[in-house]
């Protein structure tokens, strides 16, 4: 019997004084996951949902870049000497970096600056591939691996060296000090193997990069699909034949926008077309990598839930270590 894993990212968050006090899944009209999954325990939580996948998945902190894993996820080559390094939309501003989460305001136009300037790496052979709301992966004959800071707080600006900092200043000094900062760079690394208890057979089913490319450096099947509806289509349709791991990235994007209206409707919408799709499905796991506050917009680092409608024998809000939740909840398949 296969098993549907249900990423709910950056569910967790801050206590919200507009909302009494309470957080936005706790106020989120979502009545399918409460008595489907009436199994719930916790897990530690890492800072970056690549860092969660990789031990969920495997038991084992991951070895391969952000940039590297959505490189793998976008389909980019990333082999012999090539680099990757993800892009992100920010504000270089006052001697800072301010990230940019409402970069659907000029994303098209960053886009086409971005390409118009890409002239200046053709040494390295370039490739880039852009998602949602102008982020990027590029990958380039290069040996340069920069250390740069990383979103979603704020940093002092850290000049990029070589020909890569030439082709960010000067999308940033056309688009008025808007550009795609570069960070979570790196080359191909080893990657551990998943666990052997969830078998050769997955499909994940995200919208995020990163998602699908700890999914494909672990061998499993991935399809990138925009729309929220469309992915419950694509992942009912997988589970006949094998797991899933279906991702809404969209609860972590509304909490970086510091936007609890936004998060509250996409987790009752996500509880909706959960009970559309999968009121049958017997085995269903919900799970959460971070906290993401609509207070701050930043990343919690903290104990997160872990719910299920497996009766794994897990005591009620126990604390299960996030290398041993697969093992502990698959053994009962």
């Amino acid at each position: 019997m296969n098993t549907l894993f249900v990423l709910l990212d950056g569910m967790e968050d801050d206590p919200n004084p507009l909302l009494d006090g309470k957080k936005p899944y706790e106020v989120a009209d979502m009545p399918f996951m409460y008595e489907k999954a009436k199994h719930k325990m916790y897990t530690t939580g890492r800072g970056y949902t690549q860092l969660f996948l990789n031990e969920f998945f495997t038991g084992h902190p991951p070895e391969i870049s952000r940039a590297v894993l959505e490189a793998l996820g976008l389909g980019l080559d990333i082999s012999g000497n090539r680099t990757a390094y993800r892009l992100s939309p920010a504000e270089i501003k006052d001697g800072m970096i301010h990230w940019s989460y409402h970069a659907h305001l000029f994303c098209d136009r960053l886009m086409s600056v971005m390409n118009r300037n890409l002239c200046i790496l053709e040494d390295y052979d370039p490739k880039i591939r852009f998602f949602l709301n102008g982020r990027a992966v590029l990958t380039m004959e290069c040996d340069d691996v920069p250390d740069l800071p990383s979103p979603p707080v704020d940093a002092p600006f850290k000049e990029i060296p070589g020909d890569l900092g030439r082709f960010v200043m000067a999308v940033a000094e056309e688009m008025g000090g808007i550009t795609d900062y570069p960070w979570g760079c790196g080359k191909l690394g080893r990657q551990h193997p998943p666990f052997k208890c969830l078998g050769n057979k997955m499909m994940a089913v995200s919208d995020s990069p990163t998602a699908l490319g700890v999914a494909a450096s672990l061998g499993y099947d991935i399809n990138l699909i925009d729309r929220v509806e469309d992915r419950f289509h694509v992942a009912k349709k997988a589970l006949r034949s094998g797991n899933v791991f279906l991702h809404i990235d969209e609860v972590d994007e509304y909490s970086h926008q510091k936007d609890h209206c936004k998060k509250i409707e996409i987790l009752e919408r996500t509880d909706r077309l959960m009970k559309e799709h999968f009121e049958d499905t017997e085995r269903i796991v919900y799970f959460v990598d971070h906290g993401t506050s609509c207070i701050t917009g930043e990343h919690i680092i903290m104990d997160v839930p872990l719910w299920t409608s497996i009766d794994t024998g897990i005591p009620e809000g126990e604390l299960v270590p996030l290398n041993r939740v697969i093992p502990r909840i698959m053994e009962k398949r």
